[in-house]
């Protein structure tokens, strides 16, 4: 084992783990994978995410409500996930993931129902001092308008402007690089310009794998050279790096 890392954002109990999750855990473990932070989108990945944390102490759990679900939801399915949230916060490192996202989203109505739910989630991150997870996408100005006040943020997966990421960073928030870094231009000039003492690295899996097929957070390690070239550091730095400002932000 080279070096440590942590995966800051992952799907472990989505349904793709459903046959091998334990597997994918211990290959992890085995890889130099210390941590792993499992994201709920909605109530029942919320469930799922606290009872993989229970059951796993090198698993972490934050609690969310995505953008798709805020969009589609009614006002008694948001009540649910945000009453789900604040009761279970002694138990979670962080909220989120929730935001914004008008990639998907083209209707002014779901557009307004996404800026309603995340308010409200900003709301709790900022009543329970917890950091906040963020889903951005073609929205990331104005998630960070919404955000950029509380004490801790982190723009997962960031995928927005150098000029928006400015701004994420001199507000003192964190942006966290995907695995995409792998083979995104885009991504790759992100991390590129991504000052290491606001990085965080994540896999986002089962989503967006460097290789083909599923992603697992094992897979993490595959972003760390391609960030320790494009930064001409030694790759231990990046992980140590990654490793050390997760800690502090989830103060894990």
């Amino acid at each position: 084992m080279k070096y440590q890392v942590i995966d800051s954002h992952c799907h472990l109990d989505f349904p793709k783990f459903n046959k091998d999750q334990a597997e994918v855990i211990e290959r992890a473990n085995e890889a130099g994978v210390i941590k792993m932070i499992n994201s709920g989108v909605d109530y029942k990945t919320n469930r799922t995410s606290l009872e993989l944390a229970k059951k796993y102490p090198q698993i972490h759990a934050t609690l969310g409500l995505s953008p798709h679900m805020a969009a589609d939801a009614d006002q008694e399915q948001i009540k649910q996930v945000l009453n789900q949230i604040e009761r279970n916060t002694d138990k979670i490192i962080g909220i989120g993931e929730a935001g914004l996202d008008h990639y998907y989203c083209k209707t002014e109505k779901g557009k307004e129902k996404q800026i309603a739910a995340f308010k409200q989630v900003v709301e709790l991150a900022d009543k329970y001092n917890k950091p906040l997870v963020i889903h951005a996408r073609e929205a990331e100005d104005l998630a960070l308008e919404l955000s950029k006040h509380l004490k801790t943020v982190v723009f997962h997966c960031y995928g927005g402007s150098l000029e928006t990421m400015k701004n994420i960073i001199d507000a003192g928030h964190f942006v966290s690089v995907p695995t995409l870094v792998c083979f995104s231009e885009n991504h790759k000039e992100i991390a590129d310009h991504l000052p290491l003492e606001n990085m965080l690295i994540e896999t986002d899996s089962p989503y967006l794998s460097p290789r083909k097929g599923r992603n697992e957070p094992s897979f993490v390690l595959d972003s760390v050279p391609v960030i320790a070239t494009l930064k001409q550091i030694e790759e231990s730095e990046i992980a140590q790096a990654t490793v050390q400002n997760t800690r502090r932000v989830f103060d894990i």
